[in-house]
């Protein structure tokens, strides 16, 4: 058994949440440089190089992509064989947290309360996290910030197994169009398709973590991704939405097993800021 203090967990927490701010993933800048080659709209390649040159900024500076450096979504692939000693991981993440929104200067966002009065928690905790028991004596820990203007977009259908393909298909092209641009295309969009009404919507953040470009390893799947990602892509929106043939960079979709009445599909929409890094321990 291999022990962990907490305090390697806040630190390891705290960088990846500075660098996913601040460092737009290499995968993502690709994505768009390949993206500004096919675009046919002028006003959409304009829009691309701002958003690549937004980016070098960025890092440059060490500064935020976007200044709504969102929700802190935290997955934990916890190793069955790691023990974790010196205090409580979920607290340790939090701190995590609040210590990278101060030195980081990232905009805290979170309320404590939803409905009523709104109060700020001033430090952007809680996270939202998720944990996964994982075969092995290592903590990998994926960050992935996101803002408030793609996450509202996103959308949850139980459908009926008779819907079949072309329902599920037809919901997730619905989404796009009613994100508009108020989502902040080029999207990378995340599908969550079976399990139950929770995991779906699981599926579809946790799905948004594989890198910008790479198919999944199920061949039926990744056609699937690439048959979205085409038709998404007639749609129009373009860049920002000011018109182009660059509506999303990406498409993943992840499934699991469902029970034989229902067809559970979230699609959870990534804005063009899609920020995510990692940390083993």
């Amino acid at each position: 058994m291999r022990e962990v203090h907490v305090s390697e967990i806040k630190n390891a927490v705290k960088e990846a949440i500075i660098e996913a701010n601040c460092k737009l993933p290499q995968e993502v800048r690709v994505a768009f440089q390949e993206s500004l080659k096919r675009e046919e709209s002028e006003v959409g390649k304009e829009v691309l190089r701002q958003i690549l040159l937004n980016a070098e900024i960025a890092e440059k500076e060490g500064m935020p992509y976007c200044q709504d450096t969102g929700v802190d979504v935290i997955f934990v692939f916890l190793g069955q064989d790691v023990h974790v000693v010196g205090g409580s991981l979920e607290e340790a993440i939090n701190e995590g947290v609040r210590e990278a929104t101060e030195e980081g200067y990232l905009r805290a966002s979170m309320v404590w309360d939803p409905v009523f009065e709104r109060k700020n928690t001033k430090d952007n905790t809680p996270a939202i996290i998720h944990y996964e028991v994982v075969p092995g004596d290592r903590i990998k820990i994926a960050v992935a910030p996101k803002g408030a203007g793609s996450e509202n977009t996103s959308r949850l259908a139980m459908l009926k197994p008779a819907d079949g393909w072309e329902g599920v298909k037809r919901f997730i092209l619905e989404t796009v169009k009613l994100a508009g641009p108020n989502a902040c295309p080029p999207f990378t969009v995340g599908v969550g398709i079976g399990g139950n009404f929770e995991y779906c919507a699981y599926l579809a953040k946790k799905a948004l973590l594989r890198p910008v470009g790479k198919r999944h390893e199920n061949p039926v799947i990744a056609k699937v991704e690439e048959e979205l990602l085409e038709e998404i892509n007639k749609i129009g929106w373009g860049p920002m939405g000011f018109g182009g043939t660059t509506t999303a960079v990406d498409v993943k979709v992840e499934m699991y097993p469902c029970h034989i009445a229902s067809l559970p599909v979230a699609v959870n929409i990534q804005c063009h800021a899609n920020r995510h890094a990692e940390r083993v321990i």
